[in-house]
């Protein structure tokens, strides 16, 4: 996740950027506390990214758990999220990191829990872009 330097977000997933091409691998990310809010700024204007591949998780995982937060909303991941919805940062729970709360495109919101919300019968349905 690419947000303002906020320490207990820091699980969030996060947004891979290396000099101006995203990494080819989803374990890749960048730390946000090593990036200036410049930095962050040039990632989210770069509106036209789209992803490079796709593949279903495998196994669960933090990262699984949040991008199947963003799926269930109707978004891709963290990333198109931030585009459509114009904002900088996503509310996580402090305590685990998950994604807190997510507005979906009609407007409504989820709301999810602090534990673990992908049961193992649904990680493969996750997928994972890569950029």
């Amino acid at each position: 996740m690419v947000t303002q330097e906020v320490p207990h977000l820091s699980r969030c997933l996060e947004e891979a950027h290396s000099l101006g091409e995203f990494s080819t691998t989803y374990k890749e990310v960048f730390n946000i506390n090593n990036m200036k809010k410049s930095e962050v700024s040039g990632v989210m204007a770069k509106a036209d990214i789209k992803p490079k591949s796709i593949h279903h998780a495998k196994k669960w995982s933090d990262d699984v758990e949040n991008l199947y937060r963003f799926q269930q909303a109707g978004y891709r991941d963290e990333f198109e999220y931030k585009q459509v919805k114009q904002v900088d940062m996503v509310e996580c729970w402090p305590e685990t990191g998950f994604v807190k709360k997510l507005q979906r495109r009609d407007n409504t919101f989820y709301y999810y829990d602090k534990q673990r919300e992908c049961e193992d019968e649904e990680v493969h349905k996750v997928k994972v872009y890569v950029y």
